[in-house]
């Protein structure tokens, strides 16, 4: 955290990256860290690039940096992505430097440095560490700790993942005491669409098991648009099927223009492994992946399946 620091003082002009569709650990990441770095250094140009998710909107937008002399000189930072080629803007190996901050399992170190810690449920929780060390040197705002905390609560589940720890909670109480406004964010976390809401009783109704416990959903391009969602919100009904008795592991298979993809979830046995398989990665209990066609799906299924058949008869 020294060297990202110095490197922080050393640059007038900081570029923060994310991931193509973004989530709010993602958003919350770049904010947070672009607003301490804005407080503590007025001096400093802090550009926030990559694309924006409507659901963590009131965090902030990110919007693709168009003038690329901008990277000359200046100072990449990557947060909340564990690969390169899923950056919304992956133009950072134009600036002068360029630093990876992630807590996915380090599968490519790209960039000059790599500050990468597993142990964090999300990226955010990093961001309010690292401002914590240096907290005599640094500022935190209002917003600032809003952003953070957003990222830290979307992307534990509202603290309820196995991943939390007490390092967890130390970091949300830094910020709750720096001023975030729980019912404010709670209130544009939990509010829904009337299409969604509908998408939502859709999913409750045309979810499929397999006979040992993997229940999963099929969102083609045809229902997204039935019911005139966006796909971020098509997206997050992955957790509409979270708490179903007997099925630990479940996913949704949603169609892209260019892509099947694959959020893949669980309550017991390890996922990642398999996500690998398909092009993916991610968490022990939380990862993603792609499909080549919808006519892979069955043979997925069927792995899953049998990942959760073995995890069944381990607690025997």
């Amino acid at each position: 955290m020294e060297h990202i620091l110095q490197k922080i003082k050393e640059y007038n002009r900081i570029i923060i990256h994310g991931h193509y569709r973004p989530d709010g650990d993602c958003i919350g990441s770049q904010f947070g860290l672009a607003l301490i770095i804005k407080e503590s250094f007025p001096e400093k140009e802090v550009i926030v690039t990559g694309e924006t998710s409507d659901y963590v909107s009131f965090i902030g937008s990110p919007t693709i940096l168009e003038d690329e002399s901008k990277f000359k000189g200046a100072l990449s930072i990557c947060v909340d992505c564990a690969t390169d080629d899923r950056l919304s803007d992956t133009r950072f190996n134009l600036a002068d430097y360029s630093i990876k901050i992630d807590h996915h399992l380090p599968v490519c170190d790209y960039g000059d440095y790599q500050y990468v810690d597993t142990t964090a449920p999300a990226c955010a929780q990093i961001i309010t560490e690292f401002y914590a060390k240096f907290k005599d040197e640094l500022k935190l705002t209002k917003e600032a700790a809003t952003a953070l905390y957003v990222g830290i609560s979307t992307d534990t589940g509202r603290f309820k993942f196995d991943s939390v720890t007490s390092r967890t909670f130390n970091a949300a109480a830094l910020l709750v005491d720096s001023g975030v406004d729980l019912s404010y964010v709670d209130n544009n976390l939990s509010v829904e669409t009337v299409d969604t809401l509908k998408l939502r009783g859709y999913c409750l109704t045309h979810f499929d098991t397999t006979p040992n416990g993997f229940a999963y959903l099929k969102m083609t391009r045809e229902i997204i648009n039935q019911f005139g969602v966006s796909d971020e919100d098509a997206a997050a009904q992955v957790s509409s099927i979270s708490t179903i008795e007997g099925h630990p592991v479940w996913a949704l298979f949603i169609e892209y223009p260019n892509e099947i993809r694959i959020r893949l979830r669980s309550r017991g046995p390890v996922i990642n492994l398999l996500a690998e398989e398909y092009s993916g990665g991610g968490h022990p209990k939380a990862a993603g992946a792609r499909l080549e066609k919808w006519e892979d799906l069955p043979v997925f299924a069927k792995k899953a399946d049998e990942l959760v058949k073995e995890y069944k008869e381990s607690l025997k």
